[in-house]
């Protein structure tokens, strides 16, 4: 296996997280297109390679859950600093909310980091769940995973009600706003 480049400080690594149907895919994707060399980390492609013996979570996770829940989160955050070891800027997604973020931003080793925390009103996530083709609220409810957002979330990086934005402009203003993203 060939040996990677030295990790270049410029090179960004970006975690976004919010609720489910936050945005976090399309911004993510959109994130990553705006530099010239980028990857994206899907969380829920990491969740989905456990392909059999997957639980997932619920309101009232079983142990199994949260360990398969950190876990996931283990692998996304290692293979989001693997592909910035090799030199490219990565955005790395998921539903990061609660006291887990700390688990996840330690598994990053106190790296530099740009936290961003998409958070539109549960009434725009209502109407976006509704339109797209996938769902995230089998088991929860929007106001259920808001509160836990808005209660017990470390308030760290830069938080963004993303309701009348476009994705477009959404990326825009993380870019400009960069540096309040920064944590380390």
């Amino acid at each position: 296996m060939p040996a990677y480049p030295a990790r270049v400080i410029d090179t960004p690594l970006f975690v976004l997280t919010g609720i489910s149907a936050s945005g976090k895919t399309t911004i993510g994707r959109l994130l990553a297109d705006s530099f010239p060399r980028s990857a994206f980390v899907e969380g829920d492609l990491v969740r989905e390679m456990v392909r059999s013996g997957r639980v997932d979570m619920s309101p009232e996770p079983s142990e199994d859950a949260l360990s398969q829940l950190l876990l996931r989160y283990r692998q996304a955050a290692t293979l989001a600093m693997s592909f910035q070891d090799a030199g490219f800027a990565t955005v790395a997604e998921d539903v990061i909310i609660g006291d887990v973020l700390k688990d996840y931003l330690d598994v990053l080793r106190g790296r530099p980091v740009h936290l961003v925390v998409l958070a539109p009103t549960p009434e725009t996530v209502h109407a976006r769940e509704a339109a797209r083709n996938k769902t995230g609220y089998d088991t929860w409810a929007v106001t259920a995973l808001n509160k836990i957002l808005h209660e017990q979330t470390p308030r760290l990086g830069l938080w963004l009600d993303t309701s009348e934005q476009t994705p477009q402009e959404t990326v825009a203003e993380i870019l400009s706003r960069r540096a309040e993203s920064l944590i380390a």
